[in-house]
């Protein structure tokens, strides 16, 4: 199954009907944009396209977007807290798009280092990769991107103090405990985000 978070509204794609509020079969591209555009123009919370051939049905998705990649980092410290950033009212994790002929391990860590100024990190695993859809206006039209960004665990073995890149909107960069997590990131986060943590944690 492929998750996709549009407007924070999940867009599905699976084998089979699941038991959420929406299911469509797939029989075009215009179902895609038929479900698109729900989620975005309308109350609808979550929409399941489902048919039989799930990587022809996401082809058809990547084909009708501008797919833009990027890479990031879940960075533990030496006290099993996680590195998180403040941006534009919410609490997200460390990423940025890739650069040209970059490999997905040296973008994370680039980015990981521009955000938040910590350099010694320990590279261990790939953890998976989230996508959501936005608008984006392009000389005057809008267009729709599919943001791919590709997750890395990692370990910070260094001693600084973390300094937010303000240049990028970033107000502030602290390590937090689980329960603050719980108390303070997830009530203000991202889907994908929260996504992305389920994952970490069950590793």
């Amino acid at each position: 199954m492929y998750k996709v978070f549009v407007n924070e509204k999940r867009l599905s794609i699976s084998k089979s009907p699941i038991p959420i509020e929406k299911n469509l079969p797939y029989e075009e591209t215009t179902t895609l944009e038929i479900a698109i555009d729900l989620l975005e123009n309308t109350s609808t919370s979550e929409i399941n396209i489902y048919g039989e051939n799930l990587e022809q049905i996401w082809e058809e998705l990547t084909g009708m977007l501008r797919v833009v990649e990027a890479a990031g980092g879940i960075v533990f410290n030496q006290e099993n807290k996680i590195l998180f950033i403040h941006r534009l009212g919410r609490w997200d994790l460390p990423k940025g798009k890739i650069e040209p002929e970059e490999s997905l391990e040296n973008a994370a860590l680039r980015e990981l280092e521009e955000e938040t100024g910590l350099a010694e990190l320990i590279l261990e695993e790939f953890v998976n990769t989230t996508f959501h859809i936005y608008k984006e206006k392009k000389q005057g039209k809008e267009e729709r991107i599919l943001k791919a960004t590709h997750w890395f665990k990692m370990t910070y073995v260094g001693q600084k103090e973390p300094i937010p890149q303000t240049e990028e909107g970033i107000t502030k960069v602290e390590w937090k405990t689980q329960t603050e997590i719980n108390d303070e990131v997830l009530p203000n986060t991202f889907k994908n985000i929260k996504l992305i943590l389920s994952e970490v944690f069950a590793i």
